[in-house]
């Protein structure tokens, strides 16, 4: 897994140019992506880019460039809105719908729109005092009307972890019991406070899968807008492979998979389901698969 630079110029030189967002939504060459309950509107697997006039009801917020420099806007709308059903040729689709459909600039745009999306309408008030807020810095902070403070969308750590044989020929992947045991994926879980990443690493897995980690190496990470983490993917290898057990609650099942296995399950053809192509888990299993595939 290589480093990939950003696709999208979020134009922050112009979040704190006054009334940007007026200017901006008055400007013919504007385009606006539209979020509606955490999806888009998507037209021959791009996002749909649509002009300011006509859009009512929406918080609005800058994006920032697109690729070929257009200035790109925001419209966060309530999910009742009739207005926005006209087209037959759209769809809404959200993160987990378009999967590996979309290209990386579309990718990055998708998951900004819909993180940003949902601070707009999740965080309308103060969570100091309770104090109505406005909303500052072109959509990307909030300041309170009565206590003064400043707030800004929040990004909470989480760590995802490929777990590997000693001799890196099994992978040891865990059934959520939200899945009911129909998918077996990565092993996750949030940072807590006052936490390392490498600690969370090494807690959350003996915690899930009973075993201890003897090496641990930084793979990549994602932004995952549900409701507004950054998974920071880690491949780690066990310390005594006899020792994984699920935990019985969050993980119902733990299981080693051969190389031949996971191959099986990445082309759809069994034993389990794997995470699909949206997620970093399906990533750090294709690339664990693939290095001696």
């Amino acid at each position: 897994m290589t480093f990939q630079p950003p696709a999208l110029d979020r134009a922050a030189d112009l979040r704190e140019e006054i009334g940007v967002l007026e200017r901006l939504r008055s400007d013919p060459d504007t385009r606006v992506i539209v979020v509606r309950d955490r999806r888009v509107r998507v037209i021959e697997s791009t996002l749909l880019r649509v002009h300011a006039e006509g859009i009512d009801d929406a918080t609005w917020a800058l994006l920032g460039r697109d690729q070929d420099g257009a200035v790109l806007l925001l419209a966060a709308a309530p999910p009742e809105n009739d207005a926005l059903d006209t087209a037959p040729d759209e769809i809404w689709l959200g993160l987990r719908d378009l999967g590996g459909r979309i290209d990386s600039v579309e990718s990055e745009l998708l998951v900004e729109a819909i993180a940003v999306a949902g601070w707009l309408r999740d965080a309308p008030f103060c969570p100091t005092c309770g104090g109505g807020t406005e909303l500052r810095q072109a959509g990307w902070s909030r300041r309170c009307l009565v206590c003064g403070r400043d707030h800004f969308p929040r990004t909470d750590p989480a760590v995802i972890v490929a777990v590997e044989s000693r001799d890196g020929e099994r992978l040891l992947l865990g059934a959520n019991a939200n899945w009911g045991g129909r998918m077996y994926s990565c092993f996750a879980g949030f940072t807590e406070a006052g936490e390392s990443l490498e600690a969370t690493v090494h807690r959350e897995i003996e915690e899930e899968s009973g075993v201890r980690l003897s090496q641990l190496s930084y793979m990549s990470s994602q932004a995952w807008p549900f409701p507004r983490s950054l998974m920071i993917g880690f491949r780690a290898v066990v310390d005594e492979e006899s020792a994984a057990l699920a935990d019985g609650e969050e993980i119902i099942d733990v299981r080693w998979f051969t190389r031949a296995e996971i191959g099986s399950a990445l082309a759809g053809e069994g034993p389990v389901g794997l995470p699909g192509p949206a997620s970093i888990a399906r990533a750090l299993i294709l690339d664990w698969y693939e290095e001696r595939a």
